[in-house]
């Protein structure tokens, strides 16, 4: 994994994790999916973030900061924070873009 890419734990069943993945999607935000139903090593990792809880999505950034169930307003606060440290695809960014 690139260390300037976002670590993204959820599963396909989770509605916050498809909200989540959307908005990191139409900001054109690069991140490393890791559905923890697939993969029970990372199922475990979210309990450990978590202190026994398997709450998701767990969001892991570059500059150490973790959010758990994140509203897209506190994903905004993340982002900027780790602006430096992110791969954004400029490409995707529209300038006025209605859903973010």
């Amino acid at each position: 994994m690139d260390s300037r890419q976002i670590k993204f734990y959820g599963a396909d069943w989770c509605a916050d994790c498809h909200r989540a993945r959307y908005f990191l999607d139409q900001k054109g935000v690069e991140y490393e999916y890791i559905n923890i139903d697939k993969d029970p090593n990372a199922a475990e990792e979210v309990k450990k973030i978590n202190r026994g809880m398997q709450s998701i999505p767990t969001i892991l950034f570059p500059n150490g900061d973790v959010l758990v169930e994140p509203s897209n307003e506190e994903l905004t606060i993340a982002l900027e924070a780790n602006r430096n440290l992110i791969v954004i695809h400029k490409s995707e960014m529209r300038a006025g873009d209605k859903n973010g």
